[in-house]
């Protein structure tokens, strides 16, 4: 039996090296809230600066005055932006590519990767290594220009989307998430109550999916929202042309040469103007992105860590 001053002093002991633990933990949450907000501001400053630079005037932006918040704050290049009939067009252009893109590649993903996730799926083994085989070869640009081009979809909106529709590398994430997450017994319960597995893929795989999908949505929605490369090889025509391409053509082609303008004030604001479309369009180009993720957020790291295992 334990007295009561035992008890005490046990108790006082208890107290005494939850406190001393309690430190510790303070001192450690302390170093890891210092380098999560030194973190966050290596990566929030440039975002920072770019958007108080796109409502700066074209002066204080050559001049450097732009530290954090807007100097002079003026609307004049996002007007620039939307008077572009070019960017515009573009706009349009990239959020069909992504609107369309991406629920045609997630369409195909999920159909690929389910029943590669079945071990009752006959040859599935080998149709993964042909898909993982992809990943380390390629027959190279050329044949993929000839391929393209075979297929009629030269100088089409659709050169930009089936091409590469689909990523071996969403493929395998999406099939880990359904052998980790569809068990065998649902399937088999559902085919005992005469369910076929089209139903079973559009009523229970899907609903259960939103995780991974939210993963694969997020993933090939950037993608095609960033692609410029396929534009490049296989767009002619300027109104197919997506807004990175029509970026790169205002920002880098269009470069200003000083011998052909003699004055120089109109050189000064040429160039000021130039640096300050530069900054409103990163704005306006990564807008939609930025839109899109919260949406996804709150699905998009256990879909990313469910999907990641080793299956």
């Amino acid at each position: 039996m334990i007295n009561s001053e035992q008890a005490l002093a046990l108790k006082s002991r208890k107290s005494t090296t939850r406190i001393v633990e309690s430190s510790i933990d303070r001192v450690y949450l302390f170093f890891v809230y210092l380098f999560l907000i030194i973190c966050l501001v290596i990566v929030a400053y440039p975002l920072i600066y770019i958007v108080s630079s796109s409502f700066s005037s074209s002066s204080a932006v050559i001049s450097g005055k732009v530290w954090l918040l807007p100097v002079e704050p003026t609307l004049r290049g996002y007007q620039a932006v939307f008077q572009n009939p070019q960017i515009l067009k573009g706009y349009g252009n990239s959020l069909f590519y992504l609107v369309v893109g991406t629920l045609i590649s997630v369409s195909l993903t999920i159909t690929a990767a389910y029943p590669l996730s079945r071990k009752n799926f006959y040859g599935r083994n080998v149709i993964t290594a042909l898909f993982v085989f992809t990943m380390l070869f390629s027959g190279g640009l050329i044949p993929y220009y000839l391929t393209v081009k075979g297929l009629g979809m030269l100088d089409t909106r659709w050169a930009m989307i089936i091409p590469g529709a689909i990523s071996v590398w969403q493929v395998i994430l999406a099939r880990t998430f359904f052998q980790t997450s569809i068990p065998s017994e649902l399937t088999e319960a559902a085919h005992l109550d005469g369910c076929s597995d089209f139903k079973f893929l559009t009523r229970i795989v899907i609903p259960l999916s939103k995780p991974i999908i939210a993963v694969l949505v997020l993933m090939y929605a950037i993608g095609y929202w960033n692609s410029y490369f396929e534009a490049l090889i296989f767009l002619k025509t300027a109104n197919l042309y997506p807004l990175q391409l029509i970026l790169r053509n205002i920002l880098i082609l269009n470069s200003i040469d000083p011998t052909m303008i003699k004055d120089v004030r109109e050189l000064a604001e040429r160039q000021g103007l130039k640096e300050l479309l530069k900054y409103s369009l990163i704005v306006v180009a990564s807008a939609p992105v930025l839109i899109l993720y919260p949406f996804v957020q709150k699905h998009f790291v256990k879909g990313l860590l469910i999907g990641s295992l080793k299956g």
